[in-house]
Parts: C-alpha cells; structure tokens; sequence
C-alpha cells in the first residue's frame, strides 16, 4: 500500500511524524530515504515528539546510532550514510540488535546496511521541490505496515 502526502512546512513533516508514532509498536522499522536536506531527521524529531521523547534529536551522522529510551516504545536512529562502501564484515557493530529491537527504529539511507533489513517495513520518502514543499511518499511492506498505512489515510 502506498500513499502520498505534500509538506508545505517543517511543522508539518514534524506531525506527519507525531502521528505515525501513534501506530508504532515493539519492532516497528521506519525506512527513511531521500536527498540531503529533504527533511528526514525533521520527521523523526517529529516521530520522536509522537513517542514522548523529550531528548533533543538531531541527526546521527558522526555516530551512526542515537538511541533514545523512553517508555513504551524506545527510538533508535541510524544514519548509514558514512557506511556506504564498508564491507559486510566491517559493518558488525551490533545494527541488527536495534533493527529488530524492543522499540522503534529509524533508518535513514538504508541502502548501505541493506543485508540487515527484514522484509517487512514502512517506507517513507522524502522529495524536495522546486518550490520547497516536500512530497512524502509512504510505503508498506508487510501486514503490519499495511495496517499503518490504512490507519494513517484515516487520520489524515
């Protein structure tokens, strides 16, 4: 299942955020893809906010995985984008663990640890426009996220 959503503004991204929190459980995996700037880490500040987490949340990059615990559901943030080119066996450093952890987590540019994705996720794409508005195109893959997807057409 797929659905389409404009952003004219960061506030914006930042609820679409807070919402999709809402539907999040123990293992949920949020794939997040687009340019540099496009605003996935606005999102997750915003899915971050939809989780009760009052840490500051900034992007990743320098450390690969941020985590923020918090109950009931914990975020892990990981941005693979300084793992690009890095082996298999180089790129052991414990992903897998918060991948399919007690809590949500947050891929941003998964296709560099792509031998660590299950097939079963939420995909989310950001693209910036001319006019600097974002389209966000949010996909399933799997029972679970179809539900997602289904609720959030609902709320929206």
């Amino acid at each position: 299942m797929k659905v389409k959503i404009d952003s004219v503004s960061e506030e914006f991204t930042k609820e679409l955020g807070s919402k999709i929190a809402s539907l999040m459980f123990k293992g949920s995996l949020i794939l997040l893809t687009g340019d540099l700037g496009a605003g996935k880490t606005t999102f997750t500040k915003g899915l971050a906010k939809g989780l009760n987490i009052l840490d500051e949340v900034n992007s990743p990059t320098f450390n690969i995985l941020k985590c923020y615990f918090n109950k009931p559901l914990n975020l892990y943030h990981i941005d693979a984008y300084r793992l690009e080119g890095v082996n298999s066996e180089n790129k052991n450093i414990g992903l897998e663990e918060v991948i399919e952890g007690d809590g949500v987590c947050v891929i941003e540019w998964p296709m560099y640890i792509k031998e660590f994705i299950p097939s079963f996720y939420l995909n989310i794409n950001i693209t910036l426009n001319e006019d600097n508005s974002r389209t966000i195109e949010i996909e399933s893959f799997g029972k679970k996220y179809d539900e997602i997807v289904n609720k959030l057409e609902e709320i929206l």
